[in-house]
């Protein structure tokens, strides 16, 4: 009796880091049995379970996937990698408010890639968010989305426009009712520069204390399933995860008004 095909796809790990080696291109058995770090002996019974279930064939010690194969292996890719993505911190990612998530990017969550989750001390929070000051006045540009302000928003706001990155920033309504309830003149002469833009986001979706992005890395803080923020964040470093940050960007741009004055 055959195996169940999911169990053929993922109880063992050697036929499922086959499948995806052979992703691409038709593969030499040296060159497979080199990539995974395996011998024959350990390999072709995994093999020959493949090529039962018409997904691996082979001539001479040439292999490659079926047609079949191909269309499984494609469907595979973005499973596997939104299983890893979750599994570095399932717990954290499991407890999350993602609501605020479109649901085309939450399909794609997979592209965050290899992520760190960690809940820090306050001393060490300030030293995280100085470490992604530091990178933002070294960026070309930097996106932000948040319900909240540091209190030294004016000087780290200076900063970034002396080094002349292009600040886009999206603010909730409360953040603006705050910023006129305060009245700082030094704030509304900063908005007259050309590289700052400053939004109030106009929809009721922000259900997330703040997301950022810099050239090197997205910067994620979010409220638990119950409101509650945690001090946890999530940093992601991968040109995939920076690419879907700017998309999540552009999604509130869309819904949020431009501020010239306060």
């Amino acid at each position: 009796m055959k195996k169940p095909l999911l169990d053929v796809l993922f109880a063992s790990d050697k036929r499922k880091n086959l499948l995806l080696f052979l992703k691409d291109e038709t593969k030499e058995m040296e060159e497979i049995l080199s990539h995974l770090r395996t011998n024959r002996q350990s390999l072709l019974p995994q093999v020959r379970i493949l090529e039962e279930h018409h997904i691996v064939t082979h001539e001479s010690d040439i292999y490659e996937l079926t047609i079949m194969g191909r269309q499984i292996v494609e469907k595979m890719v973005p499973l596997i990698s939104t299983v890893n993505v979750l599994n570095t911190s399932i717990d954290y990612w499991g407890t999350r408010n993602l609501d605020f998530i479109p649901p085309h990017l939450l399909k794609r969550i997979n592209e965050l890639g290899k992520c760190i989750t960690r809940q820090p001390s306050l001393v060490e929070m300030h030293s995280i968010q100085a470490n992604f000051h530091e990178a933002s006045k070294n960026s070309e540009s930097v996106f932000v989305v948040t319900t909240f302000l540091f209190p030294n928003h004016v000087q780290l706001f200076k900063e970034l426009l002396e080094n002349g990155v292009n600040i886009h920033f999206i603010i909730s309504p409360d953040v603006l009712g705050r910023l006129r309830y305060e009245v700082n003149p030094e704030f509304e002469k900063l908005l007259q520069n050309d590289l700052l833009n400053l939004f109030v986001h106009t929809g009721d979706d922000m259900n997330f204390l703040s997301f950022g992005l810099n050239d090197k890395c997205l910067f994620l803080r979010l409220f638990t399933n119950t409101g509650e923020n945690d001090s946890r964040f999530t940093a992601c470093t991968s040109s995939s995860a920076l690419k879907w940050g700017k998309e999540l960007f552009e999604n509130f741009r869309e819904n949020s008004t431009l501020i010239t004055e306060l």
